[in-house]
């Protein structure tokens, strides 16, 4: 799979996490369910659903669908219990190596943050899983910011900690929510596809948004 970028002289580059540098929606997936289930779901999790809401901070997400489903809960109990979930999968977790092998080129030369909309414990424990960690000095999740994706305060907050201009900043990302985030904070975005239907033998597929 090639990454498309767009043209430009950009000064930094910041990635979102799950679906963008590590393949861990599928998982992710799996913990949601699981969670919801755990509270009243009584069908599968709808897919649209959950691929829709990526980046957006956990307890959000359960308070959408719960909304959704109809569904009455205690959305910090949700977020504990999904994240338990999460972590026995964690491990299952591969890097996604065409986005990966990009950032460890352009951070030899240029600075490089994580944006994700997971809780740090998480975030950190998915860079260090997969060996990405000594690469990403700054990792700005939703602990950091009052409002998540797809409010840009996540974006902007990694281009102040890496001292870039948004404008030079490029983004990649897996979710419309940080796609949007990205726009609103004056950004050049970057997709990489992380549902399971577009990955193809030779990995997940991107293509780029400008």
């Amino acid at each position: 799979m090639k990454l498309d970028i767009p043209p430009g002289d950009f000064a930094g580059y910041i990635f979102d996490l799950d679906g963008t540098l590590i393949d861990t929606m599928p998982l992710h997936f799996r913990a949601w369910e699981g969670a919801m289930r755990h509270v009243g779901l009584a069908c599968r999790l709808d897919e649209d659903l959950f691929y829709s809401l990526g980046g957006v901070p956990t307890r959000r997400v359960a308070e959408l669908m719960a909304a959704h489903y109809g569904l009455r809960i205690d959305p910090d109990a949700v977020f504990h219990h999904k994240e338990a979930l999460f972590q026995d999968l964690q491990g299952d977790a591969r890097v996604i190596r065409p986005v990966a092998d990009f950032a460890r080129r352009v951070a030899r030369t240029h600075p490089v943050a994580i944006a994700s909309g997971g809780p740090r414990a998480i975030v950190r424990r998915s860079l260090e899983m997969t060996g990405l960690a000594p690469l990403f000095p700054v990792v700005v999740t939703a602990d950091d910011v009052v409002h998540g994706k797809p409010d840009p305060e996540i974006f902007l907050l990694a281009a102040r900690q890496i001292k870039v201009e948004p404008a030079q900043c490029l983004v990649f990302e897996d979710a419309e929510p940080g796609m949007r985030a990205a726009e609103s904070a004056g950004m050049q975005w970057v997709r990489v596809s992380s549902r399971p239907a577009a990955v193809a033998p030779g990995g997940p597929s991107a293509r780029v948004g400008i």
